[in-house]
């Protein structure tokens, strides 16, 4: 199925590209997307290395949809401003790759060089800096962009922002990516990635933050984190329930004033409850 044709991803989960042994553990944990990783996750001297394990995988790997879909397949590039990068775009021009994931983003016409030389690939600029946050809503502008990500790490340390006051210290920043996606009518922004791999409920505390404040999807860093990103990505039982009231009572009231729970029931409402059963699959 094409991504085009898919729910928006809740989960993406980082696979490094020199590790191609874990791309298919990866495509088999259950997140709705991995982001094989040319950048990060790789070191200065493996990256040519890594790229080519990355042709070699997808050279074997056969692309079969079948009723249940396989994760929607990225690949994170090094920056525009490296050695490495238009090496790293001529390898994604296999059609497994359905998108591209572009770090340091700051400048649209990095964005659109690369949806020239591969169209049809979604986009997704990683915010993490100062002058990529101050162009988060011309980000979003660019043909082909499907949503923002806030590289939260790489933007403390851009910003000096100690680690231990960062919860607060970003929170105007994350609230500024939901407005700048809002405004240029992209999807909701992926919140970045929460590095404790070892406390469960700390993955689950940043995940239900994020959604919170209006984040449609979170990175992952490890299989064992994305359960708790689905769980607070996708509506409660009770929330679809309250949802489904709604719509039914107000279809039933056939335009006339009607409450649900004592509440008056009223555009905003009505827009919520679809909402939420849209990002429960049932729009």
């Amino acid at each position: 199925m094409p991504a085009s044709e898919r729910r928006l991803p809740r989960s993406y989960l980082f696979v490094p590209a020199d590790r191609p042994e874990r791309i298919n553990k990866a495509l088999a944990s259950g997140a709705d997307a991995v982001i094989v990783d040319l950048e990060d996750a790789v070191a200065p001297g493996a990256k040519a290395v890594a790229r080519e394990a990355l042709v070699g995988w997808l050279a074997q790997w056969s692309f079969a949809p079948t009723p249940s879909s396989p994760p929607i397949l990225l690949v994170r590039v090094n920056a525009a401003s490296t050695a490495w990068f238009e090496d790293d775009l001529r390898a994604c021009v296999h059609p497994a790759v359905q998108g591209l994931v572009l770090p340091k983003a700051e400048h649209p016409s990095e964005l659109m060089h690369v949806g020239a030389a591969l169209p049809g690939r979604a986009l997704l600029p990683l915010v993490e800096s100062a002058t990529g946050m101050d162009a988060a809503r011309a980000l979003g502008g660019v043909p082909g962009v499907q949503r923002l990500i806030f590289g939260s790490l790489d933007f403390q340390v851009d910003l000096d922002i100690e680690e231990d006051e960062a919860e607060d210290a970003l929170l105007h920043f994350r609230s500024h990516l939901v407005w700048m996606s809002r405004l240029g009518g992209i999807a909701a922004p992926v919140d970045g990635v929460t590095t404790n791999l070892h406390n469960f409920e700390a993955t689950a505390r940043d995940a239900r933050r994020a959604r919170a404040l209006g984040f449609g999807a979170k990175l992952c860093i490890h299989p064992r984190q994305v359960d708790a990103v689905h769980q607070a990505f996708t509506p409660r039982p009770d929330q679809v329930h309250w949802a489904q009231r709604v719509l039914a009572a107000a279809q039933a009231a056939g335009g006339s004033a009607v409450a649900v729970d004592g509440k008056m029931v009223d555009a905003p409402v009505l827009l919520r409850a679809r909402a939420l059963l849209e990002r429960a699959g049932q729009g």
